[in-house]
């Protein structure tokens, strides 16, 4: 039944009946369309609002549960619902493990439309909270208010804050308390930082009007134990930035890595900027199977470290090496499962976009005593000329493991007229992962699938396939 609501419709005792793409789920109007509905359950039975009309959908929120979910269970985190983090902290585990492998399957069906085999199950994440080994907080002095606090007649003196920007609000931020992504000491930092800079009167950014000393900061952590900080700063005050660094380092004397950045420019981006090193060294060590890896502050690594682990050995398995293959490992970044495989590889080849990850994989390879491994900094789309295969081998397995946006259809091209026996794609986008396997699906078969739950509590997913020539 739907209703008027001054100019929403209401729907009214709607079944929520999936788990819709980037953490929201669906439901069905009584008009065939679409609802898109944020923190419901699959199997609540709920009233909707809608607040966005759409030709085929709408967007809308739960007023009123009538049923809850089987799957239901009370979230953890005191910020469920405002902070837009952990989407499916309301789902069981299991539960979600199911909707992660289905949203693969319908990817690789709908989109590559090609022929699949049995899927292997997907793997979970022993940890379900407190997997993460880098966060990103903002400052801003205008925090994002709750209802009570809105609703309430108490005067709001201090609106500090250091969190999470609210989802679709540029200048919002959320004030964190507790986050359940990463292990301590990262609340003990950052609530701490928080108090310092408060009782010291430290200015917190305002993102509208550009101005304020505190920016972000950014905590990284090892599986080693070890810890960097960077802070970013917008305003460039040495007695204040020192002051904050200096209480940092005596508060924190587990901190590895302190650095920090004085960055005015529009947006908070790092990758452009100079970094510079307070206290300790400018990187962090990572640890898998006795292989080091040095993460600085600009170094792509894979945020969940233990599961980052059974991902390599998913993608080590599939290629199914006996120790005389040549092996391309494309969009390498620092190297770490060209580094991973080596050790079943004749040869490795790492070829990646960014000079500074190349700078960083040679670095990690020197480190580890690695000697068949080369890296190479190059554009996928041109690098793979006659002159580079003659120089290196004919590679009898590529591993890629490309952004969120696929491979170009350039790279397909190329790998296609490499024509390796097998090709293991590494995928953090099924959907763009489907897309380029039914570019490749006249001559390379699917042979195996698993999806890898990287990310508890929220919709993302890996999937490593094996592709063997026809």
């Amino acid at each position: 039944m739907a209703r008027k609501n001054t100019d929403k419709i209401v729907f009214d005792f709607v079944k929520v009946l999936d788990a819709g793409a980037k953490g929201v789920s669906v439901a069905k109007a009584p008009d065939g369309k679409v609802i898109f509905i944020p923190n419901v359950v699959p199997g609540d039975v709920v009233d909707v609002q809608t607040f966005k009309k759409r030709k085929a959908y709408y967007e809308g929120k739960a007023v009123r549960f009538h049923e809850y979910s089987e799957h239901r269970i009370d979230p953890v985190c005191e910020h469920f619902g405002v902070c837009g983090g952990c989407k499916w902290q309301n789902m069981n585990y299991p539960q979600q493990l199911f909707y992660k492998q289905n949203e693969v399957k319908n990817h690789l069906q709908r989109i590559g439309k090609v022929a699949l085999p049995e899927f292997d199950p997907i793997l979970g994440s022993e940890k379900q909270f407190f997997y993460r080994n880098k966060m990103e907080f903002s400052f801003s002095n205008a925090r994002w208010l709750t209802e009570q606090e809105i609703q309430s007649d108490d005067a709001l003196d201090n609106r500090n804050a250091l969190g999470f920007h609210i989802p679709k609000m540029w200048d919002k931020i959320l004030d964190i308390n507790k986050c359940y992504l990463q292990e301590d000491p990262s609340n003990d930092i950052r609530n701490e930082i928080r108090r310092f800079a408060n009782e010291n009167n430290l200015t917190f950014f305002n993102p509208r009007n550009h101005e304020g000393l505190l920016r972000t900061v950014m905590i990284r952590t090892a599986s080693t134990g070890e810890i960097m900080i960077v802070v970013q700063f917008f305003e460039d005050n040495a007695t204040e930035r020192e002051l904050l660094l200096d209480f940092l380092a005596g508060r924190f004397p587990e901190i590895t890595s302190l650095q920090y950045v004085v960055n005015s420019k529009a947006n908070d981006t790092l990758y452009d900027q100079n970094i510079i090193l307070y206290k300790g060294r400018d990187y962090i060590l990572e640890e898998m199977e006795g292989l080091k890896f040095s993460i600085n502050a600009k170094s792509f690594y894979q945020t969940n470290s233990e599961q980052a682990y059974e991902l390599y050995k998913i993608t080590r398995d599939f290629a199914g090496l006996t120790g005389n293959e040549v092996v391309y490992d494309l969009y390498t970044g620092t190297g770490t499962i060209a580094q991973f495989v080596s050790k079943k590889a004749k040869k490795v080849i790492g070829v990646e976009a960014v000079p500074e990850a190349i700078a960083d994989a040679k670095v990690n390879a020197e480190r580890n005593s690695i000697t068949n491994c080369e890296f190479y900094v190059g554009d996928m789309k041109v690098v793979f000329n006659d002159a580079f295969i003659a120089k290196h081998g004919h590679p009898d397995v590529i591993i890629t493991d490309p952004p969120r946006d696929g491979m170009h259809k350039d790279v397909i091209e190329q790998i296609l007229k490499i024509s390796p026996e097998k090709i293991v794609y590494v995928s953090c986008n099924s959907a763009t992962q489907a897309r380029d396997l039914a570019l490749m699906d006249e001559h390379y078969k699917v042979s195996r699938v698993r999806p890898v739950d990287m990310f508890p509590q929220t919709h993302h997913v890996e999937n490593v396939v094996l592709l063997e020539k026809r």
